[in-house]
């Protein structure tokens, strides 16, 4: 019987170990050129926070009306978001995410040619019209590459090029402001839009030409390397039952999943767009050194993404490691309101937001797998980051609009906190059971 027990371990081992050589091996492919498509994207998130002061200037906008203009292309996204992932599903990855790719980044161009506050509204509906399906449609993606004990790691890698856009993009959209403002008769805010939208469309092409829909068309693994990937794969997609959209919705925990979405994605949006403000009503005037402080807390996000990812990997328990770093950004929240007037408090509790608010977008996206395959993966994500974008519109026109009644955004701190604290309630003590499951290898 111990020899019998000390094979099996072995042939376990082994087998494991074979995974994970290729599991390594199709990261290593995919993963780089699928980071910088989303770095891209997340600069544009930096870039429209960065515009803010020298748009409201140009075009007169009021914050209410700059938040309005911020959260049209949340509007856009959602219009289009799961019609896009079905597209996506229909046609294949790698055509859909060309497309994306290509038009948004010629719609963020077009940003320089804005001049009125109805062409900023129009724009940035556009803009967020045509990113719709990316995120999801990438999320979906790794599904089809990646089985689910290493999606932890895998998501993570993918966040940390959201990470890594606030870490670069905040200090470049600062010397760009700085040091563009009147090359060639622009404005810098619209060097801004240029550099984020112009190398999208190259990347487009990459995208086209290097990506591949399904593991069987990677000739670069061999026949047993797709084997042992796509068994794995389907062997735990076996346990998942709802394999259409309407199946997903009927799926108990499913809708409270876009809910706790869209709470986060109310905190994520604070962060990204009221940083550089929060930080400039603190006392610091140079945008250089704005841009600077800015990458604070993606860069403390970036590090806590890659260590939750190994740790929710390693333990299968994925809804307390969001819940506790929604947690923690709720008391940044509180903190930046708290001491307002203190740059080096502000970038504290900035740091305390970007550790979980950065880092719990990834860890959260390990949990609707557990309950959606096939199509209703690709729907069913989409449908989730719906939701959760539904957050993205309420969040800066809410912001803008407490600050104009009040003064102060510290009001709509606290309120974001409170709402990241209900979060934090809910993926403790009000999942299903099925979401709360510990995930073995």
């Amino acid at each position: 019987m111990a020899i019998s027990i000390s094979a099996g371990s072995a042939g376990a081992a082994a087998a494991s170990a074979d995974e994970q050589s290729v599991v390594r091996k199709v990261a290593w492919r995919i993963m780089p050129l699928i980071m910088v498509c989303y770095l891209f994207a997340f600069f544009d998130r930096i870039n429209i926070s960065f515009a803010k002061f020298a748009l409201q200037s140009d075009l007169h906008l009021s914050d209410t009306a700059y938040g309005l203009g911020a959260g049209l292309f949340s509007l856009g996204y959602v219009l289009l978001e799961v019609p896009s992932n079905m597209m996506l599903y229909k046609v294949g990855a790698r055509r859909w995410i060309t497309r994306i790719m290509v038009s948004w980044g010629i719609a963020t161009a077009l940003m320089v040619f804005v001049n009125t506050d109805w062409q900023f509204y129009l724009l940035r509906f556009i803009i967020g019209a045509m990113e719709a399906g990316f995120a999801p449609g990438v999320l979906y993606y790794l599904t089809l590459w990646f089985p689910a004990a290493h999606r932890g790691r895998i998501t993570s890698m993918l966040f940390l090029a959201s990470a890594f856009a606030g870490l670069f993009g905040a200090p470049t959209a600062g010397l760009v402001l700085k040091h563009m403002d009147g090359l060639m008769g622009m404005a810098g805010w619209h060097w801004l839009f240029l550099v984020g939208g112009l190398p999208c469309i190259a990347l487009g092409g990459l995208v086209y030409g290097l990506l591949k829909d399904r593991i069987q068309d990677a000739q670069w693994l061999t026949p047993a390397e797709q084997q042992l990937l796509s068994s794995r794969i389907a062997e735990q997609n076996r346990h998942i039952g709802n394999h259409s959209l309407l199946g997903a919705l009927k799926s108990p925990g499913f809708l409270m999943l876009g809910l706790i979405y869209f709470l986060i994605q109310i905190a994520s949006y604070g962060l990204n767009f009221w940083a550089p403000h929060l930080i400039r009503a603190s006392g610091a005037t140079d945008p250089t050194v704005i841009g600077l402080l800015t990458a604070v807390p993606y860069l403390c996000g970036a590090i806590t993404m890659v260590v939750v990812g190994r740790m929710s990997d390693a333990s299968g328990q994925r809804s307390r490691f969001v819940a506790a770093l929604i947690g923690l950004a709720a008391v940044g929240f509180v903190v930046a309101g708290v001491f307002d007037k203190s740059t080096v408090m502000v970038v504290l509790a900035l740091a305390v937001m970007g550790t979980g608010v950065v880092a719990s977008i990834p860890a959260f996206w390990a949990l609707p797998p557990k309950l959606v395959t096939g199509a209703a993966a690709a729907g069913g994500i989409a449908l989730i980051n719906t939701l959760g974008q539904l957050g993205g519109i309420v969040s800066p026109v809410m912001v803008g609009r407490i600050k104009d009644l009040s003064g102060s955004t510290t009001p709509a701190l606290y309120v974001i906190a409170a709402l990241s604290l209900l979060c934090a309630a809910i993926l403790m003590w009000a999942l299903p059971a099925g979401l709360k499951h510990r995930e073995t290898r």
